[in-house]
């Protein structure tokens, strides 16, 4: 066995020495304001790991409001849910904003029932004057209780005509008394008074013409009958329609009361009739 010298054991200490890994310097210790702040990194990035597993898994991840998601809670647990916020309570009206707003709409009832019965009574009263509708159209005929007749008698004759000019048989029979507006077909060889105007319209060649035929006054004397011969006037664009019969009604109305029947064509008057 060779001699081991003082030397050598030396170096073979340095040896080792140089061989053995060298050790990592440890970090110098932190605060505890660097510790927490460390420690809550280190939550969030746990929390991060755990909301990208549960998005994997298809769960959702409950929320707080204004705060970070919140981990479901363990099996058996219950999930702790903060409450919604509190609104602020409406203001309350006024009470004597109340009663304003009552009165106001009050009153706009009452004038509105009132506009609505002042109508109904002015119309009772003052029923609207329509010379050119018949009792069919102004309630039912009753000329008694309506204006709905001419206030001249030769005009209630010449709007049998006008009327007759514009093909209208509901204003045209309405002049006539009931009865006689079939008195008026038959004497003129129809089946009644609305055939009878519409086929004459057929013969009319002047409307204008055969609606002036009758005057609509005559300056004469006259009581409260009136009779009216087609032939005593220059019947012009169309037939002549006989004679008629005018009688003074309620309201200072006239109405045709009877017909007599004359020639369709009518020769010149003697004199002419102002």
């Amino acid at each position: 066995m060779p001699e081991q010298r003082p030397g050598d054991e030396s170096e073979d200490r340095g040896e080792l020495e140089r061989a053995r890994p060298a050790e990592p310097e440890r970090p110098p210790p932190m605060d505890p304001e660097q510790l927490r702040q460390f420690q809550q990194f280190q939550q969030f990035q746990d929390y991060l790991r755990f909301t990208e597993a549960q998005r994997q898994d298809g769960q959702v991840v409950p929320t707080q409001p204004g705060g970070p998601p919140v981990p479901p809670p363990p099996p058996g647990g219950a999930v702790q849910v903060a409450p919604p916020p509190r609104r602020p309570p409406r203001p309350k009206m006024p009470r004597f904003v109340k009663r304003i707003l009552a009165s106001v709409l009050s009153a706009l009832i009452f004038l509105a029932v009132l506009g609505v019965a002042g109508k109904l009574l002015y119309d009772h009263f003052f029923p609207p004057q329509n010379d050119d509708k018949p009792a069919s159209e102004t309630g039912g005929g009753t000329y008694h209780a309506n204006k709905i007749l001419s206030t001249e008698p030769y005009e209630a004759v010449r709007k049998v005509y006008q009327q007759i000019a514009q093909g209208r048989p509901d204003l045209a029979c309405g002049y006539f008394d009931i009865p006689v507006q079939q008195t008026f077909a038959t004497d003129l060889g129809y089946a009644d008074c609305q055939q009878a105007v519409l086929d004459l319209k057929t013969k009319v060649t002047n409307v204008n013409d055969y609606a002036e035929s009758i005057p609509s006054s005559v300056s004469e004397q006259y009581g409260d009958s009136v009779t009216v011969d087609s032939c005593r006037f220059t019947v012009s664009g169309g037939p002549a329609l006989g004679v008629f019969t005018v009688t003074k009604v309620d309201k200072g109305q006239w109405l045709i009361t009877g017909h007599a029947p004359g020639p369709r064509t009518c020769a010149p008057p003697a004199t002419p009739t102002s």
